[in-house]
C-alpha cells in the first residue's frame, strides 16, 4: 500500500462524524507520526481516571469500551475503506487500559514498562497476536490484535510487579 493511498485515506477522516472523532481517540489519531504511541500516551491520562473507579466499573468501562469501539471503529473502516489504518486509535487505548489493569497503584516506573511492553507486543505482533491482525477483519479485527497485546503485555507486568 503507498502513502498516497494512506494520506488520502486520512483525508476521509471527519472528525465532525462522532464515529471518527471516536475512533481516532478523540483526534489524537490525526498526528502525523506514530499515531499508534501517541495514542498509547493519551491512554495513561484516561487510565488515571480510570484507577478512582470501583473493579467492577473498571472492567465494564473496558468491556464496554470493546463493543461500542467495534461498531465505531467498524463504522470509520468503511469510511476511509481501510482496514486498520493508523489513524485508528481507540484499539490502543483498550490495549493500554488492560495492559495496566494489574496496577493497583500509580507507580509511573511501572506504567512505564507497561507502555514499552504494549508497544513492542503490539508492534511486533507476535504469535496469536499476528494470527489475529491477519485473519480477523472489520472494527472486531481492529480492537481484537491490541486486546491480546495488552492481554500479554499485562501477564508480563504482573510478573515484573510481583518479582
Amino acid at each position: 500500500m503507498t502513502i498516497d493511498i494512506l494520506a488520502d485515506a486520512k483525508r476521509l477522516i471527519k472528525l465532525s462524524n462522532p464515529w471518527h472523532f471516536l475512533a481516532t481517540g478523540f483526534g489524537i489519531g490525526m498526528f502525523p507520526y506514530m499515531p499508534g504511541t501517541i495514542g498509547s500516551l493519551v491512554a495513561i491520562p484516561i487510565w488515571f481516571l480510570l484507577l478512582a473507579l470501583p473493579c467492577q466499573f473498571y472492567f465494564l468501562t473496558i468491556i464496554f469500551s470493546f463493543f461500542i469501539g467495534i461498531y465505531f471503529c467498524h463504522k470509520t473502516e468503511l469510511d476511509i475503506g481501510i482496514h486498520d489504518h493508523g489513524c485508528i486509535v481507540w484499539d490502543e487505548f483498550i490495549g493500554m487500559w488492560i495492559t495496566l489493569m494489574v496496577l493497583p497503584e500509580n507507580n509511573w516506573c511501572l506504567v512505564l514498562i507497561g507502555f514499552f511492553l504494549f508497544r513492542l507486543f503490539d508492534t511486533w505482533k507476535p504469535w496469536p497476536i499476528r494470527w489475529f491482525d491477519h485473519k480477523v477483519y472489520g472494527g472486531i479485527g481492529i480492537i481484537i490484535d491490541d486486546i491480546i497485546a495488552g492481554s500479554i503485555a499485562s501477564s508480563v507486568l504482573y510478573w515484573i510487579r510481583c518479582y
